[in-house]
């Protein structure tokens, strides 16, 4: 079989732009990116609100499509500016069929029912204009002519007809890339007796900003004697693994009985209005020998954590481990996690980007890497990618680089480091973050570390830059915020705090945090959940004043 390995040029890669050994890491980014802040500073005059809802979502880099691939180094057009550029290497494809797709939205069946968990009106019960997902696919390996196994779909729903063509060629892209992505081994794969199913999520990322979530079930279909596995993946605009795993094991239990019972039930799904965040859905579905069934489908109140389960995260590391790589990360530096599992894999990483909150990880996260795009782990900007282990040799020799084991078997769990990860949180906060992760255990429930977590984590980042509203100021000829750098790092008392906030204000998710708060009109001023603990933890800082 001839490898498709030319369709994707990720070995240019190879260090045209590789910082040099006396330039270092940080000035490499710094330069690197300089011309990309410069020229989002410009632009914003021109549409303030185009690149916000682009912030809110995970990059999980995917494969570029119709662009080409842009080589670091080459010439290209300026106005793309540089994270741009950069960026088309790991997009993936493109949604120009989604307009058509949301004007055709089918309307809701009668037998789906709502159920509010207060009432409330019909808008604030539904996410404004999501649906559950666009499609699923079926993906198995299929032995080839050469003798190998071949990942193919062998099932889709709905098909997607009436297309012109364009859009085929973009479907056809798209559906590429989730055979990879379901089975990231590639031909790797001979029929099983035996396999644990397993749950994991990929997002797939075009240059333009849409996205596209994808959550996979590797299980084995049942049956007698060897048989290779099936993927079942779902593509949707929302991101939810936990309220997906749920679906899935509905998928499982019907593909039991016969392939044929998935239609039903994810043509309820599909017609039914995704919920908002502390609401559900109830679905009706009929099962042979059951009647029908009511599937109950709730969605987390705290939605910003509703991708994300911190259970494989601190089972895997150690609450210090964690605490290392959280600063690694929040310096926007290169990281690779390695495990056997692909749900180790994607739950670890979504995790570790959910930390940052309220900043979102502005660069190539790919939380599992198909065995085909291996090259990506030579790039020279920051990253969080998810290897398999029996990959780890090839990804071992990079420079400048956390490599974190998660093997239950590891030796060791980083396999190589920076050397300063154990530095770059001030101390005291960084204790602060350890007492606070002690309030959980190894029988804490999901509900109990969504809870803990999140309390251990944020108060960081409110101590060290929850100050930056007061050095907004807003300017005379546009009335626009401008940020005022240097008397915001002037600000903060403790030396070692200062020290972190100063290489904390050159990552890109700090960049682009505060050019969202330049832009926000005043009258949505202080009603983020941010601003509001900000506003908690100061009002308790004027009262400890007062008794003392």
């Amino acid at each position: 079989m001839t490898s498709p390995r030319g369709a994707w040029i990720f070995s240019s890669l190879r260090s045209k732009t590789r910082p040099s050994e006396d330039e270092g890491e940080n000035n490499f980014r710094r330069r690197f990116f300089s011309s990309f802040r410069g020229e989002r500073r410009e632009q914003r005059s021109k549409g303030p609100e185009e690149d916000i809802e682009k912030r809110r979502a995970f990059s999980d880099g995917g494969i570029e499509t119709s662009k080409g691939v842009f080589l670091p180094g080459e010439d290209q057009d300026q106005e793309m500016g540089a994270m741009k550029r950069f960026s088309s290497i790991f997009s993936s494809f493109r949604g120009k069929a989604s307009k058509d797709r949301a004007s055709k939205e089918p309307d809701l069946l009668v037998s789906t029912e709502l159920c509010p968990v207060e009432e409330k009106s019909r808008d604030q019960r539904y996410a404004s204009g999501q649906f559950f997902f666009d499609y699923l696919v079926v993906v198995t390996p299929k032995l080839t002519k050469e003798g190998t196994y071949e990942p193919q779909i062998i099932y889709q729903f709905p098909k997607k007809d009436g297309m012109v063509r364009f859009q085929k060629e973009e479907e056809e892209k798209t559906l590429k890339a989730l055979k990879l992505f379901c089975f990231p081994e590639g031909v790797n794969w001979a029929p099983l007796t035996e396999y644990r199913s397993e749950t994991f999520s990929f997002v797939l990322t075009d240059v333009d900003g849409s996205r596209k979530n994808g959550y996979c079930r590797r299980l084995l279909p049942y049956g007698k004697g060897a048989r290779p596995p099936e993927a079942y993946c779902i593509i949707s605009n929302v991101a939810c693994f936990g309220l997906f795993s749920n679906i899935f094991d509905e998928v499982e239990k019907r593909r039991k009985i016969s392939m044929a019972m998935i239609y039903p039930f994810m043509q309820s799904l599909r017609e039914s209005a995704f919920p908002a965040p502390g609401h559900s859905v109830s679905i009706k579905s009929f099962i042979p020998e059951r009647g029908t069934e009511t599937i109950k489908l709730t969605r987390p109140t705290d939605s910003w954590l509703e991708h994300v389960d911190f259970r494989t995260l601190f089972s895997c590391l150690s609450d210090e481990e964690v605490l290392l790589v959280f600063a690694a990360t929040v310096l926007e530096r290169r990281i690779i996690f390695i495990a056997e599992e692909l749900g180790t894999l994607s739950q670890v990483i979504h995790a570790v980007a959910v930390l940052l909150y309220p900043f979102i990880w502005q660069h190539t996260l790919i939380s599992i890497v198909p065995e085909i795009l291996i090259d990506v782990v030579m790039a020279p900007t920051p990253y969080l990618l998810g290897v398999q282990k029996r990959l780890a040799e090839g990804v071992t020799d990079q420079t400048e680089v956390l490599i974190v084991d998660l093997s239950e078997n590891r030796k060791e769990t980083f396999i190589k480091c920076v050397g300063d990860e154990d530095t770059i949180l001030p101390h005291k906060l960084k204790e602060e973050i350890r007492q606070a992760l002690g309030a959980k255990n190894d029988k804490s429930s999901l509900e109990e570390l969504n809870q803990v977590v999140p309390e251990a984590f944020l108060p960081f980042f409110i101590k060290t830059v929850g100050h930056f509203a007061k050095h907004i100021v807003l300017n005379d000829k546009d009335k626009q915020g401008e940020f005022q750098q240097r008397s915001f790092c002037k600000a903060l008392e403790s030396k070692s705090t200062r020290r972190f906030v100063k290489k904390f204000v050159q990552t890109q998710m700090f960049d682009l945090f505060i050019q969202e708060v330049e832009q926000r009109p005043a009258s949505q001023e202080g009603t983020g959940f941010f601003e509001r603990k900000i506003a908690e933890y100061q009002k308790k800082m004027r009262e400890r004043a007062k008794k003392h």
